[in-house]
Order: structure tokens, then sequence, then C-alpha cells
């Protein structure tokens, strides 16, 4: 069948201005390459099984919608989802993450993610992999739920945490946790 091609951004979040990301695109199938855009525009072409793109010193200039292309032969095979970039000032204070009942689980286990934050309603995002795997509301108090994992939600964890004021604000993002099921 035709491959499938993920991006995603290390470190995840929202970047401060200044602050530097690497997107990358992978590809399970490794003899082709990828052409990385922003909108409409082309910023790069890569061959092999992932292309990388580093932005160091962002600025406001750097925001906006990424996405990549695979191609073999010229021919594009796959299309990624769109990565929003976004470049904020991070003003909150950075949450802390932490995992119940640890990092270790065996599959089928129930955890629970805790992002908690010294700021008050504030909403959070949790990150797998550069990647949202979740939104988390005021109301619920920071926590996530993750019931019957499964090996594939293993991996490294964060999450930042955002308010609206006047316009939205965003904290620094938690430290990572690796979560290993096996």
């Amino acid at each position: 069948g035709a491959p499938t091609i993920s991006i995603f951004q290390k470190p995840p979040g929202v970047i401060p201005p200044g602050g530097s990301i690497t997107i990358s695109c992978i590809c399970q199938r490794s003899y082709g390459s990828f052409v990385l855009y922003k909108g409409s525009r082309r910023l790069l072409e890569q061959s092999g099984s992932r292309a990388e793109f580093s932005i160091s010193h962002a600025t406001y200039k750097d925001r906006g919608s990424y996405n990549c292309h695979y191609l073999e032969g010229g021919t594009v095979l796959a299309r990624s989802t769109e990565l929003e970039v976004l470049v904020e000032e991070l003003r909150l204070p950075r949450p802390n993450l932490s995992v119940l009942p640890g990092q270790r689980v065996t599959p089928g286990a129930d955890v629970k993610f805790r992002c908690t934050t010294t700021h008050p309603s504030t909403g959070c995002y949790l990150y797998l992999e550069g990647q949202i795997r979740a939104q988390l509301l005021p109301r619920e108090r920071g926590d996530y739920n993750l019931s019957l994992v499964q090996e594939g939600d293993s991996g490294r964890y964060s999450c930042q945490c955002y308010t609206f004021s006047a316009s939205i604000e965003w904290s620094a993002v938690s430290n990572t946790l690796d979560l290993v099921v096996r």
C-alpha cells in the first residue's frame, strides 16, 4: 500500500522568539525523497528515510503551517498532516509533568498523566514525541487518563499550558517523561 509519512517537531510546543526547533519528516520507506513546504513555499528536499529542517533563532515569520511530501521518481506518494508552528513569548511558569503509577507499566495498565501548574485556570496540551496527544481543559485539573495502554503509547511525553487573558499566553514546556510499556 501507499507509505505513510509523519511530521513532528522537536522539542514540541510553542517556541519563544529566539528559540530553536527541528521539524522532522519520517517515512517507513527509505529510497525516495522528502519535500518540506511551509504553506505553498518549498523549503527543502532531502532523500533517505527522514528529512530534518532546523529553525534556530525563531522569529514570528517562522510561524505557520508546515507539511511534507514523500516522492519516489518525482511522483508524490504521500503527504503528511499539517504541523502548525507557533512562535510566542512564554510568560507563564513551567508546568511539571508526572505520571502515575510510574514510568514503567505493563500493557493493559491504566496510567494518569498530571500536568501541574501554579497558574490558575490554564489549559494544557500533553505532547507525545512532538505531537499533540491530548488537550487538558482547565476544569479537568490537568489530569489525563490513558486506559489500557499498549506498547504504541510508549515514548517521550511533555506538557505545556496556556491561559486566555486579553490574548493567549503560554508557559514553557514541562520536563519530559519517558513512558515504557512492556
